[in-house]
């Protein structure tokens, strides 16, 4: 098996693929509304609204109020200066800062933004990346 689809839920879709779209730079694929699905050359992703997965499992879990981090999107870059480049322009379109780049003690340089929902995202580059 391999992954093919990752899916975050929200009550508000038109918000949150705005933000991917407009501040991440992602092409929308499909829109329904309540249902996004963005392009990437990588694993597909999109936005759902919780109860469109209510009524789809027939789960009541999806109606819960969600509480704390549930899931991290890490993206990643060529060298420590497309993090810090990518992060600066992010930011200035209206990611959340949650922890400036910073090269951590593994080697790998990081940072962290925050999108509309309050979900914490990751921009990384590997330690082998040049510097």
């Amino acid at each position: 098996m391999k992954i093919d689809l990752i899916t975050i839920l929200t009550n508000d879709a038109p918000k949150l693929s705005k933000f991917y779209r407009d501040v991440l730079g992602f092409s929308v694929a499909q829109n329904t509304g309540k249902y996004v699905e963005l392009a990437n050359e990588s694993v597909r992703f999109a936005i759902c609204e919780r109860p469109i997965m209510t009524q789809a499992t027939g789960h009541k879990s999806y109606r819960e109020k969600p509480a704390g981090q549930s899931f991290e999107l890490a993206f990643v870059l060529d060298s420590p200066a497309a993090v810090d480049a990518k992060y600066d322009e992010i930011i200035a379109n209206g990611a959340t800062p949650v922890k400036a780049p910073a090269t951590m003690p593994w080697g790998m340089h990081t940072a962290f933004f925050a999108d509309p929902d309050g979900n914490i995202h990751e921009l990384f580059c590997h330690p082998q990346a040049e510097k």
